[in-house]
């Protein structure tokens, strides 16, 4: 595959209004300051932050591709992101508006928010967690999942969030991996009107392996009945309630690292991602104040990720706060315990902000506008979309019915690797195009390239490649530094010189007539769904790890609501393909996925085959397999080394 064939043709053009270019925060000449000296430009918007110890080396890239960027200067992240605020005489201002699935709501100020971290960091001090020790954290959107980051952040050491949806298993390998010595869990949070467990998770994880944890502190959340290790579990406000109120923010270098994040990698086994600390925060705070054109002082702004995936670590705590930005935080689900859920909490708090993902607006398109119109929306000012390319119907239905017609929409790009966004629209500069990225962020070098390495110029489609470092992306991923070389800097490596190398992002691209871009999604095993990346080779391995499964097969099927569906073709042991149904078993094993990995991850469809299309050396056509969970007509099946396969398969399907 030399370029990728792009069928998409969409014309539509939307021009910022002069009103709202001429308050905006970002302005044309940034892109021209970037472009006359790039590290300069990086250099100015770290300076934004506070230092302790000002740098004066902006990037060493000596030992590509592991950067360093501001590699001499010290800082504190957490004191960025509240005690500065604070100390400016902004302490009131109100840092989260947070909203309980239930009902319940609290208003934390900066000043509030500052106490609470500096109490919980003496508490992470107390409990022995040094500079540089892990910390993982697996707890609803809830304030506390805030000051637990922030904590971890201020003491120097390293957190890892999980998703609240995953299993056990997903939690222990993840503690295991990081050797983390804390975990800071929950009783339980809500979710569509029930309360789930939380900290009986953490108790099976841990019965399971990840001998390193020492303490587990439990936040009361959902009042549910939980068990309890004396002497390892300890309830966090009694705990708080016997620490210090003062905690100085010691500066550390600003290469040192800030959290792990685990993604899936086509192996199978998950990657810890590693970001740190001062590259991370400036380009999160650069983005967040120029492609959302925050204005603090006035500005309501809602994301609403999940802090267990990247959008939440980078746009909903460190972007947002180190801006002193206001902004919702939302427990729930969007239409508990009605459809209107998120258009009331906008209503509410008069949001001004809103940044979500395609798979939510898809959902909201497919019930109907009816119920957004219930509620008054007119504060809305910035429509954001992340996690996946947004197609132009749903781009178009967000901007008329959502933003009333007016509201710019700005399509970001980026990936748990890259930190923060990369590609977007900035609102008061670009004439937008309904489903396209667009234009690489000021001081991003981007590039659409053939496998061969050339570019491949305007209506060409090809692989996505960042040329030139940049301050928020990946130091590595966690304990294996081969690994990070070989998955993201070896397709692209021009004359084995390692400053000369490219980040490969695993996306396919296309430039249009006028060189802006459109994403067209994974181009290996890994799988879109809802905007969480999800690796087939875990869900097969999950599939296969059942007593009746003998092979398993899974790809990701284009759907309607969640950009991509699972679908998984299972080939049954011998001994047990009659002892069920092909239904029951396909009830049997999307359960078994998503009590292995997580509801996320559970396959829409399981289809019970024969035999799967293999090539000669064993590789498993999973491309075919798309076609026929699509519906698509086979493609080439000559490499297979049975060629009948694919139709006894074609026939089991429809």
């Amino acid at each position: 595959m030399n370029a990728i064939d792009s069928l998409l043709h969409e014309n539509r053009r939307f021009a910022p209004s002069p009103e709202f270019t001429a308050q905006a925060v970002a302005s044309a000449d940034l892109y021209d300051q970037a472009k006359a000296d790039r590290l300069e430009f990086w250099a100015e918007q770290a300076r934004t932050l506070h230092w302790n110890t000002p740098f004066t080396q902006t990037l060493d890239w000596n030992n590509a591709p592991f950067a360093r960027w501001f590699a001499d200067g010290r800082l504190n992240v957490a004191y960025n992101c509240l005690d500065r605020h604070v100390i400016a005489g902004n302490g009131d201002r109100v840092a989260i508006h947070w909203e309980g699935e239930p009902g319940d709501a609290r208003s934390i100020t900066y000043a509030e928010l500052t106490a609470e971290v500096k109490k919980a960091a003496n508490l992470l001090t107390a409990l022995g967690v040094k500079q540089g020790d892990r910390v993982a954290i697996y707890l609803p959107m809830i304030p506390e999942a805030v000051i637990a980051m922030l904590a971890v952040a201020r003491i120097g050491a390293v957190h890892s969030v999980v998703f609240g949806g995953f299993s056990a298993d997903s939690l222990r390998t993840r503690i295991e991996d990081a050797s983390a010595k804390v975990v800071i869990t929950a009783d339980g949070g809500y979710r569509k009107g029930k309360v789930f467990p939380l900290k009986g998770t953490v108790d099976a994880a841990l019965a399971a392996g990840a001998s390193t944890v020492k303490h587990v502190l439990v936040v009361k959340r959902g009042g549910n009945d939980i068990d309890w290790t004396t002497g390892r579990d300890l309830w966090w406000d009694e705990e708080l309630a016997q620490v210090d109120a003062d905690h100085v923010a010691k500066p550390f270098e600003a290469e040192n690292p800030l959290f792990i994040l685990y993604t899936s990698g086509t192996t199978g086994k998950p990657k810890g991602i590693l970001h740190t600390s001062a590259g991370y925060l400036t380009q999160t705070a650069f983005t967040h104040k120029a492609v959302f054109d925050l204005h603090p002082e006035t500005d309501v702004y809602w994301c609403t990720a999940d802090v267990g995936w990247v959008t939440g670590h980078s746009y909903v705590v460190y972007g947002p706060l180190a801006n002193g930005a206001t902004q919702a935080m939302y427990e729930g689900t969007p239409d508990t315990p009605h459809p209107g859920r998120w258009w009331e909490i906008i209503e509410k708090y008069g949001v001004s902000i809103l940044y979500t993902a395609p798979t939510a607006i898809r959902s909201f398109m497919k019930i109907g506008r009816e119920h957004p119109q219930k509620f008054d929306l007119s504060s809305l000012r910035v429509l954001g979309s992340v996690g996946e390319p947004i197609n132009p119907e749903a781009w178009v239905w967000y901007r008329d019915v959502i933003g009333g017609g007016t509201t710019p929409v700005v399509d970001t790009w980026w990936q748990t690797e890259t930190g923060a966004i990369m590609v977007s629209a900035l609102p008061g500069v670009t004439t937008t195009k309904p489903g396209s990225a667009q234009v690489p962020i000021p001081g991003i070098s981007i590039d659409v390239l053939g496998d061969d390495g050339r570019h491949v110029g305007a209506g060409n489609g090809g692989l996505l490649v960042v040329t030139e470092p940049w301050p928020s992306m990946l130091r590595g991923i966690w304990g294996d530094p081969e690994r990070f070389i070989e998955t993201y800097w070896e397709k692209f490596d021009f004359a084995g010189t390692p400053q000369r190398r490219m980040y490969f992002a695993g996306d396919g691209a296309r430039l249009d007539e006028d060189g802006d871009i459109w994403l067209m999604g994974r181009v290996d095993d890994v799988m879109n769904v809802s905007g969480h990346r999800l690796s087939t080779a875990e869900i097969e391995s999950a599939l296969v790890s059942h007593p009746i499964v003998a092979e398993a097969a899974v790809v990701g099927a284009a759907d309607e609501t969640s950009g991509q569906a699972v679908v998984a073709f299972v080939i049954l042991r011998q001994s047990q393909a009659d002892a069920q149904t092909p239904e029951e078993a396909s009830v049997l094993l999307r359960s078994h996925v998503a009590e292995q990995i997580g509801a996320i991850a559970r396959p829409k469809q399981v289809f019970v085959v024969s035999e799967l299309p293999k090539t000669r050396s064993g590789k498993i056509m999973r491309r075919l397999l798309q076609d026929v969970a699509e519906g698509r007509e086979i493609g080439d099946t000559t490499t297979l080394a049975d060629t009948s396969v694919m139709t006894i398969i074609a026939k089991t399907v429809h």
